[in-house]
């Protein structure tokens, strides 16, 4: 008799040590889940941020190169004006020249 009581206590110490183990097993299954998923949202993070960043600096290219051409750009009219108005004097005076012979 006292070894089939001796039995029934090593089945219920044996069933506790499964759900507890099981327990453990679920426990850590979710903190494995749960640093997953915050390992996710860091790198996440982290892409937004670099995204941002690399965002910002296009934008300071951007303006830079923008300024750049509006600079070439300006220097290109006033040098073009500079010669035009050259040419427009030149042939000013032929013209005047022509009607004083006529």
């Amino acid at each position: 008799m006292e070894l089939i009581q001796q039995i029934r206590r090593a089945e219920a110490e044996a069933k506790q040590i499964v759900e507890e183990a099981r327990q453990q097993a679920v426990q850590i299954a979710d903190e494995a889940r749960q640093q997953r998923r915050q390992a996710l949202e860091k790198a996440a993070e982290k892409r937004r941020a670099a995204i941002k960043a690399a965002a910002a600096e296009a934008e300071q290219q951007a303006q830079s190169e923008v300024e750049q051409l509006r600079t070439e750009g300006q220097q290109r009219i006033a040098h073009l004006r500079e010669q035009a108005a050259g040419k427009m004097d030149a042939c000013v005076e032929k013209v005047l020249e022509r009607l004083r012979q006529a």
